[in-house]
């Protein structure tokens, strides 16, 4: 199938490496040419070399940066060779806060989590939806956690900060960017082989006291799929998100788990 968004530009946050990595790597190969924002420079260059080599009739541009700040969103809208504001895609991901017990989180991990996973894609919205909608086209998708529709014990900074990016989004989609080309979506990650599932496992373990594979075992053993999800899957639907084709899918949370969710709806 032909998304029809050859030629787009796309800015993907947490692109680096897991499931970002998957989304630029989805777009690219679409035709999508992909401005990458991480943290580390190291395995960011790496991943976009790697990423210019897949898809060489794209344009990939790195941008070493911090998201979740000011002067990061200032350095990725002035790339080199970038459109500036004018993406027409826009994935939000930031690192998820740290699990643990509410009880040990202050003030200010709070305020960094809701900064983080709430404020940041909002800023990311504002910076980019009315060009979007001046231009006819526009795909926005939120990387948020399938703890939205589930929450998870050891993970209520999470919980709290990207169920406020939920509410937030659900109304702004149904605004009058609706009617002129522009959906944003939520893409709901279950449990995918990522540097931030071990790192849950790990809190687990060391909180019930059994091991990190004793853990992971009874884990999978959840997921009807039995198994964790792809990066590169994960980036296939958040692609399709992205395309013509999605134009009339608005204001939904996508929950890609493999059947993990025991809900109706």
């Amino acid at each position: 199938m032909d998304l029809g968004i050859a030629g787009k530009w796309a800015l993907v946050c947490g692109a680096s490496k897991g499931l970002g990595l998957g989304c630029a790597q989805a777009l690219a190969a679409e035709g999508v040419n992909v401005v990458m924002v991480a943290r580390g420079r190291e395995v960011l260059d790496a991943s976009a070399a790697a990423l210019r080599a897949a898809s060489p009739g794209v344009a990939v541009i790195a941008v070493a940066a911090d998201i979740t700040t000011p002067e990061g969103r200032d350095a990725a809208f002035a790339a080199p060779d970038g459109p500036g504001t004018a993406f027409d895609i826009v994935v939000t991901n930031a690192g998820g806060p740290p699990p643990g017990d509410f009880r040990s989180w202050d003030r200010e991990a709070w305020i960094k989590a809701v900064d983080a996973n709430m404020l940041t894609p909002i800023e990311l919205i504002k910076a980019t939806v009315d060009g979007m909608a001046a231009r006819g086209f526009g795909r926005i998708v939120n990387i948020t956690s399938s703890a939205v529709k589930a929450p998870i014990d050891i993970l209520g900074l999470s919980n709290g900060a990207r169920s406020g990016l939920t509410g937030f989004v659900a109304g702004v989609a149904r605004s009058g960017i609706a009617a002129k080309g522009v959906t944003i979506n939520n893409l709901l990650p279950g449990k995918f082989a990522t540097e931030r599932l071990q790192g849950t496992i790990a809190g687990t373990a060391s909180k019930t006291g059994q091991t990190v594979d004793e853990v992971r075992a009874a884990q999978l053993a959840l997921v009807p799929a039995r198994r964790f999800g792809t990066p590169e899957e994960f980036g296939a639907i958040c692609a399709f998100l992205c395309s013509r084709q999605a134009g009339y899918l608005n204001g939904q949370n996508i929950l890609p788990d493999g059947g993990l969710y025991p809900g109706t709806y």
